[in-house]
């Protein structure tokens, strides 16, 4: 009987072991790498391969999530359709949710971006990296610049998205693989959340709002489709999947362009759902504002993990622990202390540290007022009509995903769907 319960317990943790093998973080001991570059995916990674009819060489997708705080991989299946296979905690990202725009703003990426083989850099001196491919021509198109964002190890980032080195061990061989197996572009699609109706009601009062809306319709075609969208740049916009009568110029007007009749029907559906999910969502969070927390409040969350490590070591803590609903007075109560702090200082810097308390008070009824129009502008933004992911006509172009398969018989992605 003992030596039956001891096997039973035996399996069950073994099951538990795998289960987090498989959705958190990756395990290797980096002490028996001998080659970094060219170190396997472990057994059990091409076990679960196996079980789900994956190739080992087949194609991948890489999906990050800022406020979730997480790294997924996606791999093709023998129907072309893709599945996730891995999923990492990003140890550190910079910045706040919002795409980069500049040089020095310490954000991450947030677009559409493919990844060639001239990504990958085997001697980054964080272990290994990948390059995320900003600025691509949507940047480009919107004069966003920044040079070296990269997915690397040592948990340390300025506007990058960094693992540990055990994780970007594992997501380097899974692209090294692929583009052996004859892929020449991995797809990454860096989100600022999951986008669910929930989600986006949620951020509704954000300065990025529009931005994430466009983002969300090459969302919305992979969790359709689950296959990589087309991705163009026209009217420095986005477009995914799209049929054209012409070329995409990523400053230029968009080409006629036509959604594709099943892809078309297949989002109609989806879009109901989300209507009537977010509709829910926005009586949810009636009168009620998330606050999106700073990195340095992030940070606050997971400090004692840098206790006896390297400085360099720098873990940022989750975006969804450290932010909070307020309620719309108490969010602008907030925005106008931190303003008045800022204000302050500027004020501090500029005359030696000698600013007058007549000086403070005025500054103090500026951001009274700023707090006013802000919170009337959130006001009406509620009563704006529900914001439906349909097809973007304004877009923006980037080289297309092919699979083997694609690109072997010239097929665009819709033939295959």
């Amino acid at each position: 009987m003992r030596i039956r319960n001891y096997v039973l317990l035996s399996m069950m943790a073994a099951a538990l072991a795998g289960c987090n093998d498989t959705l958190d973080s990756a395990t290797t001991d980096l002490s028996g790498v001998k080659d970094k570059v060219q170190h396997p995916l472990s057994q059990k990674i091409v076990a679960d391969m196996r079980a789900k009819g994956m190739d080992k060489n087949s194609p991948i997708m890489m999906r990050i999530f800022k406020e979730e705080g997480v790294l997924e991989i996606w791999k093709a299946k023998t129907d072309n359709r893709f599945d996730k296979i891995k999923e990492y905690k990003i140890c550190a990202w910079s910045g706040k949710l919002g795409p980069k725009v500049k040089e020095g703003d310490r954000q991450a990426p947030e677009g559409f971006y493919n990844l060639t083989p001239a990504h990958l850099n085997p001697n980054s001196k964080y272990y290994l990296a990948i390059n995320t491919g900003f600025p691509n021509r949507f940047d480009q198109a919107n004069r966003r610049n920044g040079t070296n964002l990269m997915i690397h190890g040592a948990c340390s980032s300025s506007g990058c998205y960094s693992m540990t080195d055990e994780q970007v061990l594992e997501i380097y061989a899974f692209a090294r693989d692929a583009f052996k197996g004859g892929q020449t572009s991995v797809q990454l699609q860096a989100f600022p959340f999951r986008m669910t109706a929930e989600n986006m009601a949620r951020h509704r009062y954000s300065e990025h709002f529009d931005f994430w809306k466009m983002l969300k319709v090459g969302y919305d075609n992979f969790e359709v489709t689950k296959r990589p969208p087309e991705v163009n740049v026209c009217d420095k916009k986005y477009v995914f999947n799209q049929q054209a009568d012409g070329s995409f110029n990523a400053a230029g007007a968009c080409p006629q362009m036509t959604t594709p009749a099943a892809l078309q029907a297949a989002l109609s559906s989806y879009n109901k759902t989300y209507e009537a999910a977010y509709a829910k969502a926005l009586r949810k969070y009636d009168g009620m504002v998330w606050y999106d927390p700073t990195e340095a409040e992030r940070k606050a969350l997971v400090a004692n993990l840098r206790k006896g490590r390297e400085l360099a070591y720098a873990p940022t803590g989750s975006a969804l622990e450290a932010g909070k609903l307020m309620k719309l007075s108490e969010y602008q109560e907030k925005l106008t202390q931190q303003e008045a702090k800022s204000a302050s200082a500027a004020i501090s810097n500029q005359t030696g540290g000698s600013a007058t308390a007549t000086t403070t008070q005025t500054a103090g009824d500026a951001t009274t007022q700023t707090a006013k129009a802000s919170e009337k502008k959130a006001t009406e933004a509620v009563a704006e009509a529900i914001p439906v992911p349909t097809q973007n006509p304004n877009a923006v172009a980037q080289e297309t995903v092919q699979t083997q398969d694609e690109a072997k018989s010239g097929k665009p992605f819709w033939k295959f769907w």
